[in-house]
């Protein structure tokens, strides 16, 4: 269990990140589409997990906006924005805010994914949802990057991320 602010008060999460040089664990979660994409299906492409509680939050959506602006023109990196809302709600903002660069996945079908990548928020105002969270994998399905957003309000470490690809 890591420990995790939100506005300052503690909160905690299910577990812990998956350890860097691990493999990352296989999940299926769900597009704005409706259809199903499972983590075994991106093998041989750099991947960025950006992680967070609800689009619904201006620190969210701000993170969505900045990976695909970042993510534009990489070759062989694909970024994976994940939460719970609904992938009606994935579908609206990326029309709505011209997302094009990344593809938006839903957790609300799958309770495993959370509890294999530790990032469950367990009691607060968000428990049941995600933690703001950075995981990179390589082609080969190795875990090269994690982060863990000390403070939900706070934005990931962008650059970091983006040096570890």
């Amino acid at each position: 269990m890591a420990k995790i602010t939100l506005k300052g008060n503690p909160v905690n999460t299910s577990g812990n990140l998956p350890s860097k040089g691990s493999n990352a664990p296989d999940f299926t979660l769900v597009k704005s589409d409706l259809s199903s994409l499972s983590l075994s299906g991106l093998r041989s492409k750099k991947l960025i997990l950006n992680i967070f509680p609800s689009l619904d939050t201006s620190v969210c959506a701000a993170s969505v906006r900045k990976f695909n602006q970042l993510a534009a023109g990489r070759k062989n990196v694909t970024v994976l924005a994940i939460s719970k809302d609904l992938p009606f709600a994935h579908g609206r903002f990326c029309t709505t805010e011209g997302i094009s660069n990344v593809i938006t996945l839903s957790g609300f079908r799958d309770n495993s994914f959370g509890k294999k990548y530790g990032i469950d928020i367990t009691d607060g105002p968000l428990a049941g949802l995600y933690a703001r969270s950075i995981v990179v994998i390589d082609e080969k399905g190795k875990v090269i990057y994690t982060e863990l957003v000390p403070e939900i309000s706070q934005e990931p470490d962008y650059d970091s991320a983006l040096k570890a690809l």
